[in-house]
Protein backbone atom coordinates (compact mmCIF):
# COMPACT_ATOMS: atom_id res chain seq x y z
CA UNK A 1 0.00 0.00 0.00
CA UNK A 2 3.04 2.02 0.50
CA UNK A 3 4.37 1.78 -2.87
CA UNK A 4 0.90 2.70 -4.29
CA UNK A 5 0.71 6.36 -2.28
CA UNK A 6 4.17 7.04 -3.32
CA UNK A 7 3.30 5.84 -6.87
CA UNK A 8 0.30 8.60 -6.68
CA UNK A 9 2.73 11.45 -4.82
CA UNK A 10 5.19 11.03 -7.80
CA UNK A 11 3.01 11.21 -10.67
CA UNK A 12 1.15 13.92 -8.98
CA UNK A 13 4.07 15.94 -8.82
CA UNK A 14 5.16 15.04 -12.41
CA UNK A 15 1.83 16.31 -13.73
CA UNK A 16 2.42 19.83 -11.16
CA UNK A 17 5.77 20.59 -12.72
CA UNK A 18 4.09 19.75 -16.43
CA UNK A 19 1.50 21.98 -15.95
CA UNK A 20 3.44 24.71 -14.78
CA UNK A 21 6.50 23.98 -17.38
CA UNK A 22 3.55 24.78 -19.94
CA UNK A 23 1.27 26.93 -18.84
CA UNK A 24 1.72 29.12 -21.86
CA UNK A 25 0.59 26.31 -24.68
CA UNK A 26 -1.26 27.76 -27.39
CA UNK A 27 -5.24 26.71 -27.40
CA UNK A 28 -6.50 24.01 -28.60
CA UNK A 29 -9.82 23.13 -30.77
CA UNK A 30 -11.63 20.26 -29.90
CA UNK A 31 -14.60 19.41 -32.77
CA UNK A 32 -16.65 16.00 -32.57
CA UNK A 33 -19.62 16.00 -34.35
CA UNK A 34 -21.37 19.07 -33.82
CA UNK A 35 -19.76 19.75 -30.52
CA UNK A 36 -16.75 22.13 -30.56
CA UNK A 37 -14.17 23.40 -27.66
CA UNK A 38 -11.41 25.86 -27.33
CA UNK A 39 -9.53 25.36 -24.88
CA UNK A 40 -5.71 25.62 -24.04
CA UNK A 41 -3.19 22.59 -24.69
CA UNK A 42 -2.24 22.31 -21.29
CA UNK A 43 -6.16 21.32 -19.78
CA UNK A 44 -6.32 19.30 -22.48
CA UNK A 45 -3.34 17.19 -21.49
CA UNK A 46 -4.19 17.49 -17.90
CA UNK A 47 -8.15 16.45 -18.93
CA UNK A 48 -6.63 13.48 -20.80
CA UNK A 49 -4.55 12.32 -17.33
CA UNK A 50 -7.48 13.07 -15.09
CA UNK A 51 -9.80 10.92 -16.91
CA UNK A 52 -7.57 8.10 -18.04
CA UNK A 53 -6.87 7.99 -13.71
CA UNK A 54 -10.70 7.72 -13.41
CA UNK A 55 -11.07 5.45 -15.61
CA UNK A 56 -8.48 2.90 -14.32
CA UNK A 57 -9.70 3.30 -10.79
CA UNK A 58 -13.54 2.75 -11.52
CA UNK A 59 -11.54 -0.69 -13.68
CA UNK A 60 -10.23 -0.97 -10.33
CA UNK A 61 -12.62 -0.79 -8.14
CA UNK A 62 -14.96 -3.87 -8.27
CA UNK A 63 -11.45 -6.03 -8.33
CA UNK A 64 -10.72 -4.90 -5.52
CA UNK A 65 -14.26 -5.59 -3.82
CA UNK A 66 -14.35 -8.83 -5.05
CA UNK A 67 -10.77 -9.42 -3.04
CA UNK A 68 -11.79 -7.97 -0.44
CA UNK A 69 -14.20 -10.67 0.15
CA UNK A 70 -12.19 -13.33 -0.98
CA UNK A 71 -9.78 -12.48 1.71
CA UNK A 72 -12.94 -12.01 4.45
CA UNK A 73 -14.40 -15.78 3.60
CA UNK A 74 -10.69 -17.35 3.17
CA UNK A 75 -10.50 -15.89 6.83
CA UNK A 76 -13.58 -17.49 8.24
CA UNK A 77 -12.01 -20.64 6.99
CA UNK A 78 -9.29 -20.13 8.11
CA UNK A 79 -10.73 -20.02 11.87
CA UNK A 80 -13.17 -22.50 11.11
CA UNK A 81 -10.10 -24.97 10.02
CA UNK A 82 -8.37 -23.93 13.12
CA UNK A 83 -11.15 -24.22 15.74
CA UNK A 84 -11.69 -28.11 13.73
CA UNK A 85 -8.11 -28.40 14.47
CA UNK A 86 -7.94 -27.87 17.97
CA UNK A 87 -10.87 -30.50 18.46
CA UNK A 88 -9.48 -33.52 17.13
CA UNK A 89 -6.29 -32.28 19.45
CA UNK A 90 -8.79 -31.93 22.44
CA UNK A 91 -10.42 -35.35 22.05
CA UNK A 92 -7.64 -37.40 20.43
CA UNK A 93 -7.21 -40.80 22.24
CA UNK A 94 -4.23 -41.11 24.58
CA UNK A 95 -1.72 -43.31 24.33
Amino acid sequence: MQFFVWLVFLVVIGVAIFAIQNSTAPTVVLKFLFWKFETSFIYMILGSIVSGMLIILLLWIPRAIRVSFRVKNLKKEIGVLEREKNHIEVNKPKE
